[in-house]
This record gives C-alpha cells, structure tokens and sequence, in this order.
C-alpha cells in the first residue's frame, strides 16, 4: 500500500543477487556488506527495493550491512506464472527466504505491505532480532487505502510517455516539489508489447494479493500482541493511512514499542523526509543492544 520514492545512487558496494523462493522464483536484491545484525529493508507494495536506495547509501556509509529486495511481481523480480494466484502467505514465504540471506536474526525495516508481511513472519518464524515498521500499524484508515489503490487503479491503459506518467504522479503526490525525470522514473515503469509505459508490478496483484489480505487484521494484531523484540514505529505526521487513532491501538497491543512521528512525512515516510527517517533508524540501531553472535555474509 506504497507507491514511488526518489531514485538514488547505489552504494559503491552494493551486490547485486538473485534470490530464489520456495516455489522457484527469482527475487532481485542488492546487498551492502557491513557489520551485523544486517538490515532486510522491505519495500511497499506499488515499491521496488530502490525506495530504500537513500537509507541503504547512510547505513553503509555508518558500517551497517543491509539487503533490500524487490518482493514478487514487482520491480526486477518474476511474476506468479499464470495459474498460480498470488496470496498473502507466500509474501510472508518470501520474507523468511530472504531473511535467512542475511544471516542469524536480522532487523527488518517494513514500509507498510513490508511491515506487515514482516509482522507475519515474525510470528509464525521469529526470523527477527528487532522490528522498524514505516507507516503501518495492525489497523489502517480505509480513505487511505482507497485513494492509494484509486491511483494504482487509475491508469489500466499506462502512459504514452515518461513526461505523462510524471504528470500523473505529480498530481498524485503534490507534496513533491520535483518533478520526475526519466531517469528517476525507470525503475518504476516498463515497455508494454503495444509501445506504451506501464507500472513495473503485475497488475493480477491488484485484483489476486490485495483481496487476500482482506480479513488480516486479527492475525496481525495478533503477531503484534506476540512481539518480544525492540520494535519501532515510524509514522508520517501528514499521512492519511496511519493516524493517531491506529497508533493508539498498536500501542495497546505492543506496549514496549517506541514510536516517532516525522511530521512533515506522508504515508511514504522514508521518500518524503528521508534524512530525518534514517536518522530515527540509526538512533534505534544505536540504542539496540549488543548482537551476541556474528551474523553471515549472502555472498
């Protein structure tokens, strides 16, 4: 329940991987070697893993190891294969796949349909060391997820240019002071068989993923009561998803989490006011207790 983050430069030492799933996929990633526990950064559905491009230059840059991905039917990763209908559960697969690429308990940094699935994994597997949930809490306003998914659902015939589709987003996002460039829209957009631009994830998640999270809220209040890690919510002051009433209800179910509000910062917290999120993050990492064991290397 994510849409578009500003490009940045790749770490110099990023590695690029090819991750495969349970059920045979491949999943693009990009890991920063660093020192441990490593960061799983998970992007926001309508996402790809260069959202993260900004926070994963100054973690590396503060020594952190990190791997961000593109989830399945987004970005450079494969799509279902017709007959095989996307669902919510082997998201939550695809989040224990990657996490044990990083090594022995991780800390996961979820935006949103991220957090969520992260949420899950962590109950069902305990994959984690410590949570950094962005913009997403167990309850969620419904106006907001409504003027997301109308936007996602907005252009069923793409754009006939990267100036158009810039035009579309600008209207979207009208916080943005700049507009997209080519270049910073490539990533999130991909050459159709009829010659227009169409969004870079499989359009059957719209009408296969999204109506199987339906009904989810109990389980994830559930995952969220069962925590016994550091956990951190970041939310955006402006965002119309995540509100003071959702934060509220998280807060009753986990009660050892922290929370920070960026004021300034939209449901997309991390693209809208990117310096101030990761320093939130860095100071959590800072607080977090000492790691007791060495953690691996994907390579």
């Amino acid at each position: 329940m994510d849409s578009l983050a500003q490009a940045a430069v790749v770490p110099a030492d990023s590695v690029a991987l090819r991750l495969r799933t349970g059920d045979g996929l491949a999943l693009a990633a990009e890991h920063v070697a660093g020192a441990g526990p490593g960061l799983l950064l998970a992007h926001g559905f309508g996402q790809t893993r260069q959202a993260w491009r900004s926070t994963q230059q100054r973690l590396a840059e503060a020594g952190r190891a990190s791997l961000a991905w593109d989830v399945r039917g987004h970005g450079q990763s494969e799509r279902n294969p017709v007959g095989s209908r996307y669902s919510g559960e082997q998201f939550v697969d695809d989040v224990g796949t990657v996490a044990r690429a990083l090594g022995r308990a991780p800390i996961l940094v979820g935006a949103s349909m991220g957090g969520l699935t992260g949420l899950m994994a962590q109950a069902r597997d305990r994959v984690f060391s410590a949570l950094v949930l962005v913009d997403i809490t167990p309850r969620w306003e419904a106006a907001g997820v409504e003027r997301i998914l109308g936007f996602m659902n907005a252009h069923p015939d793409g754009f006939d240019s990267f100036e158009h589709a810039a035009e579309q987003i600008a209207a979207y996002l009208p916080h943005r002071r700049e507009k997209k460039s080519p270049a910073q829209l490539a990533h999130l957009l991909v050459k159709r068989a009829d010659g227009r631009l169409g969004w870079h994830w499989d359009p059957r998640l719209l009408t296969e993923f999204i109506p199987d999270t339906d009904g989810l809220q109990h389980v994830i209040e559930d995952a969220c009561r069962d925590l016994d890690v550091p956990v951190l919510l970041v939310s955006g002051g402006r965002s119309d998803l995540v509100t003071d009433r959702t934060v509220g209800h998280f807060l009753e179910l986990a009660p050892h989490a922290r929370h920070v509000q960026l004021p300034q910062a939209t449901h997309m917290v991390a693209g809208d006011d990117n310096s101030a999120f990761t320093d939130t993050l860095l100071q959590f990492l800072h607080d977090l207790p000492a790691p007791t064991a060495a953690h691996g290397d994907p390579r």
